[in-house]
């Protein structure tokens, strides 16, 4: 899932398969778990595997100790589509850890137009708000429900005025107690079965009164320490409007509503920014594209200020954000890059410092295009078959076919530009442009790709290293 800002963000429900069992975990299971995912890069699997593990080790030493002990940062180099991302990505799912992507060629140094560097940690912090959000309303549903429910009954079926007649006995009034408590059962039953959907209700709907003025920073609104809603009940107050829904449409809406009541936010911004302190995981990727030092000429001459306006993040500090200070000390940081052009020691030597743990991502070779194509829980061939089934179409692989899209991959990344495994998307969509787009008419529904297949399709187009580089 990405932000309003493009930016890679996980969230992380907790009832999530194979997420939050780190403790149980050895640095080889984790490994073992990156493997069904990320093919390959066994260095950088062994490295991200130790760091997560000494997290956990250091949870358990005694409070004193674990305040000293700093995560151990880590640099992958390596070209792209080779695993970086995947990797951190992964890691951060079995961790359940708050979890940001970000590039850092996107922020400027101080005073120049663009994102300052502590928005990232800003960023983390709404991610682990959402996560913590996302947990206790799993927990209080069942609650949420049963009150939601009860308001339908009270829309559909009004509670019965008391008797204010002195004539009437104790008998009559128990009867239509009685009475009443039966109507509301088959009401209720009514309701679980959907057979009153349809019906209309009156729901009391909260408005928003929003006043037509924008505060514009340079750093967004998030720095504000001042809550205007909280300061201006008058302006922003919430007002309530008469609404006719249908009721699963009205049993929805009172269930979002019950939900927020039975959430304390003060517990779950608590929570957030602990685990943010303790537990967060900041993907920094791009990182060769600031690792310019001073002398060069044009706007470039502001990397090394960027880098400097990072080495305290990574150093250790505390940021202010809407939901209180974050310290930076425990946050793991993991850069990544290509390194073309330059190399790490280019990097200023504080920022060197910080990330003592280097790790060399390999180049993908015929065998790993294989690997990839096939292995993992979500490989690219499962994928497509999984699409194609949708239509009814039966797609079936033979292994010449998928060791010949391994080679012409690999052929195309060692004539054109290096991209790693996102050239299998390139040549896959290829390769089935015409089962894609006639799918839902084809009479044939099943469909083998074989070696012959692949080469009349894609032969032609790899030979030609100017339309490959159009094309793939």
């Amino acid at each position: 899932m990405k932000n309003q800002r493009g930016e890679m963000v996980i969230y992380l429900p907790g009832a999530m398969d194979e997420v939050g069992i780190l403790d149980n975990l050895s640095p080889r299971e984790i490994v073992t778990h990156l493997d069904k995912h990320v093919i390959g890069q066994k260095s950088a699997k062994r490295a991200v595997a130790i760091a997560l593990r000494n997290r956990f080790r250091r949870q358990k030493l005694p409070e004193e100790m674990a305040e000293e002990v700093m995560p151990k940062n880590i640099i992958m180099i390596g070209s792209t589509g080779v695993g970086k991302t995947e990797i951190a990505r992964r890691l951060s799912k079995l961790a359940n850890s708050p979890f940001l992507k970000v590039e850092a060629s996107k922020y400027t140094e101080v005073g120049y137009v663009g994102r300052d560097v502590e928005s990232m940690i800003r960023d983390l912090v709404e991610i682990a708000v959402e996560l913590v959000r996302e947990e206790k309303l799993e927990e209080v549903v069942d609650k949420a429900e049963q009150n939601a429910e009860e308001r339908i009954l009270d829309l559909l079926l009004p509670p019965r005025p008391q008797p204010t007649e002195e004539k009437a006995s104790n008998e009559e009034i128990l009867k239509g107690q009685q009475a009443f408590k039966r109507t509301r059962e088959k009401l209720r039953n009514q309701l679980r079965e959907g057979k009153l959907d349809d019906h209309q209700v009156e729901v009391e709907a909260k408005t928003k009164n929003m006043p037509a003025f924008e505060i514009i920073s340079n750093s967004g609104i998030e720095d504000m320490d001042i809550n205007v809603k909280d300061m201006l009940p008058g302006i922003f107050g919430q007002k309530t409007k008469k609404r006719k829904m249908r009721v699963d449409e009205a049993r929805e809406y009172l269930l979002q509503e019950e939900e927020q009541k039975l959430v304390d936010m003060d517990q779950v911004t608590r929570i957030a920014v602990e685990r943010v302190e303790q537990n967060g995981i900041i993907f920094l990727d791009e990182i060769d594209k600031i690792s310019g030092r001073e002398g060069s000429r044009g706007p470039e001459v502001s990397r090394e200020g960027v880098q400097r306006d990072i080495l305290p993040i990574v150093e250790g500090t505390t940021v202010n954000t809407r939901y209180g200070m974050v310290r930076t000390d425990h946050i793991l940081f993991i850069a990544a890059g290509a390194f073309h052009v330059s190399k790490p020691a280019d990097l200023i030597p504080e920022l060197q410092g910080r990330f003592p743990i280097r790790v060399e991502l390999e180049s993908l070779s015929v065998d790993d295009f294989v690997r990839i194509l096939t292995e993992p829980k979500s490989a690219l061939i499962k994928q497509y078959v999984g699409l194609m089934n949708t239509e009814g179409i039966k797609l079936h692989f033979s292994k010449g076919a998928i060791l010949t899209i391994a080679k012409f991959a690999a052929l195309v990344n060692e004539r054109t530009e290096n991209i790693g495994a996102r050239r299998l998307h390139t040549i896959m969509e290829k390769l089935l442009d015409e089962i894609s787009f006639e799918g839902p008419d084809l009479e044939q529904k099943n469909v083998v790709i074989d070696e012959e297949y692949v080469q009349k399709m894609l032969a032609s187009v790899v030979e030609d290293q100017d339309l490959s580089r159009y094309i793939l």
